[in-house]
């Protein structure tokens, strides 16, 4: 087997991936010098909204059909245009293995595509996906026959889809193990998440399989491309069943076998020992991952910096309140203003807040993210800290890698919109089935741990 070469990494290599993989950052902190003292993705909740409602229990996702969500849209195709817009319900499949399975049938790169959001895989989804196809009819293809896609319909339209371009999504969700009296616990949860709003919080799909995606992240915005590898190709000491065979071969250095023992659809995982295995060092292998995978791992950083933020609000009792220094998030534009020690006093800012108009806002972060001030900013960059990141850490990672990581602000809570519940009983038992509606980027998972309240442990099935 060959073996990593220095020099592979070396700025100005005359390999062909050079020109896109950037050259390490000069200067700095070496990797892993910076302390981790809080390294949870904060996805189980330090309290509940709705502690005084007893918890319903039972389990979600034992089949498909239990898991329902469509996209609503943020606009209709044009009818006209270089894309081809397909409304698509899948089974069963994550948004990335559909994006795949399109990019083959199509033949068109992975880059052609585009999504507004991800889409659970244990469950059944609809949502819009782009494919640039200029100059090329529908009728050129042959249809598209999976036992686990169906095309519902067909558009054009003038510009690629982009995450985030879409209204929110429908969920209708069936909670199994429950007696059918158990829907009047679930509607009185729903019923004060509708006036409060919901924490809004990412849930564990957004970390993996092996909930370690947030310190990936941290690895790729310190540089320690070693250490990033190792925690997505190495084994897990939380999850010892996890693919055990090819992350030991991982760690003895047999990269041809781990990639051989390796399940196909981790796809991430496969690239990244496809080219340890040609004897690429880590970063070039790093840099192996399919883009959209890399900035995924980006993200989750940030959700697990934004969920430690969103603790310490719950627990001060504040994600329904405005302090000086916040950042109020508007709700119809996502815009956001400064919140001064009048405003956060004024009775109109009660009022907006009372009607959703506004809200909380913590950090997405990255280097040009619109930063909140005095404790509150002091806060969230302790958050930020404690996950063994510093804020110069994001500005060197951006003077070198700053397309890939991306800063906002996101509203600590959200509305709930149209919830409705039901108990019943089909051929698989008894259910409580809920059903509402969340603007993008929520998960509907945070409104199921309000309802189930768990003892330990995630909500979802063990295929997600």
């Amino acid at each position: 087997m060959s073996h990593p070469d220095p020099a592979d990494d070396a700025a100005g290599s005359t390999h062909p991936d050079a020109a896109r993989v950037p050259a390490p950052v000069p200067g700095g902190d070496p990797p892993g010098s910076h302390d981790i003292s809080d390294p949870s993705t904060h996805v189980v909740p330090p309290c509940y909204i709705t502690s005084e409602v007893p918890p319903v229990g039972g389990v979600i996702k034992q089949r498909p059909e239990d898991f329902f969500v469509e996209e609503i849209p943020l606009y209709a195709p044009s009818g006209e245009g270089e894309h081809a817009y397909l409304f698509v319900e899948k089974r069963g499949l994550s948004t990335f293995e559909l994006l795949n399975l399109l990019a083959r049938h199509f033949d068109v790169p992975k880059v052609a595509l585009g999504y507004a959001g991800l889409k659970d895989k244990a469950a059944v989804t609809r949502q819009v996906v782009s494919i640039h196809l200029p100059g090329r009819d529908f009728s050129e293809f042959p249809e598209l026959r999976h036992d686990r896609v169906t095309v519902l319909w067909a558009d054009r339209h003038i510009n690629k889809l982009r995450t985030g371009h879409l209204a929110g999504n429908r969920f209708s969700i069936r909670i199994r193990g429950v007696p059918p009296t158990a829907v009047l616990s679930a509607r009185r949860v729903l019923q004060k998440l509708a006036v409060t709003g919901v924490p809004n919080r990412f849930g564990e799909q957004r970390f993996g399989h092996l909930d370690n995606n947030h310190l990936i992240g941290r690895a790729m915005i310190l540089g320690d491309f070693e250490t990033a590898l190792t925690l997505l190709l190495g084994p897990s000491p939380d999850h010892p069943t996890a693919q055990p065979a090819a992350r030991e071969a991982f760690s003895d250095k047999r990269y041809a076998d781990a990639l051989h023992l390796m399940p196909r659809h981790l796809a991430a995982e496969s690239a990244a020992l496809r080219q340890l295995a040609r004897g690429r060092a880590p970063r070039r292998a790093f840099f192996g991952i399919d883009e959209q995978a890399r900035r995924f791992f980006l993200t989750a950083f940030q959700s697990a910096v934004f969920n430690a933020v969103l603790d310490q609000r719950l627990l001060a009792g504040t994600c329904s309140s405005l302090l000086p220094g916040d950042l109020a998030f508007k709700h119809d534009n996502r815009a956001v203003f400064a919140v001064d020690d009048d405003t956060a006093r004024s009775i109109d800012t009660a009022d907006r807040l009372g009607r959703f108009e506004i809200s909380p806002s913590g950090p997405m972060w990255a280097a040009g993210m619109t930063r909140a001030a005095g404790p509150v900013d002091a806060m969230e960059v302790q958050a930020l800290e404690r996950l063994g990141v510093r804020v110069q850490d994001l500005h060197t990672f951006d003077e070198r890698y700053g397309e890939l990581l991306d800063g906002s602000r996101r509203p600590l809570r959200i509305p709930l919109i149209d919830p409705d519940t039901e108990g019943g009983a089909d051929e698989h038992g008894p259910y409580v089935r809920v059903t509402f509606e969340l603007p993008r980027g929520s998960f509907a998972t945070v409104v199921l741990r309000e309802i189930m309240k768990p003892a330990t442990g995630s909500v979802l099935g063990p295929e997600e």
